[in-house]
């Protein structure tokens, strides 16, 4: 998966807005105002931060080289990705694990505003 393909996908997505709101070089995706995935489009290889369970973070950072802790993120709860590497199935589901963690986070209000959508 590509820049565009992702940026394509995360934007496909119910309640989803594309900003850049710690400056020009890193690119957010949130939804209904929560971030979800990050990438920094100044950086020499393609990699995402994502949102992640915990436990699953773990297990995915030992199966995979190609996953680390997230950088300059929690890293209990985030991963760095490098979409170069990742197998375009496998990211595109590592996006959905995400966005459906944070949507799971919002409030009963905000849930039923994206329901609605």
């Amino acid at each position: 998966m590509d820049i565009e393909q992702f940026r394509e996908y995360c934007l496909s997505k119910k309640g989803v807005t594309e900003e850049l709101p710690f400056g020009p070089e890193t690119l957010v995706y949130k939804v209904m105002g929560k971030i979800f995935a990050l990438t920094g489009l100044d950086s020499e290889i393609f990699t995402v931060n994502l949102k992640c369970d915990p436990e699953r973070a773990v297990s995915l950072r030992e199966e995979f080289s190609f996953i680390i802790p997230g950088y300059h993120m929690n890293k209990k709860h985030w991963n760095t990705v490098n979409f170069e590497r990742a197998p375009s199935k496998m990211a595109s589901e590592l996006v959905d694990h995400s966005y459906d963690i944070v949507v799971s986070g919002l409030t009963k209000k905000l849930q039923t505003e994206l329901a609605q959508l």
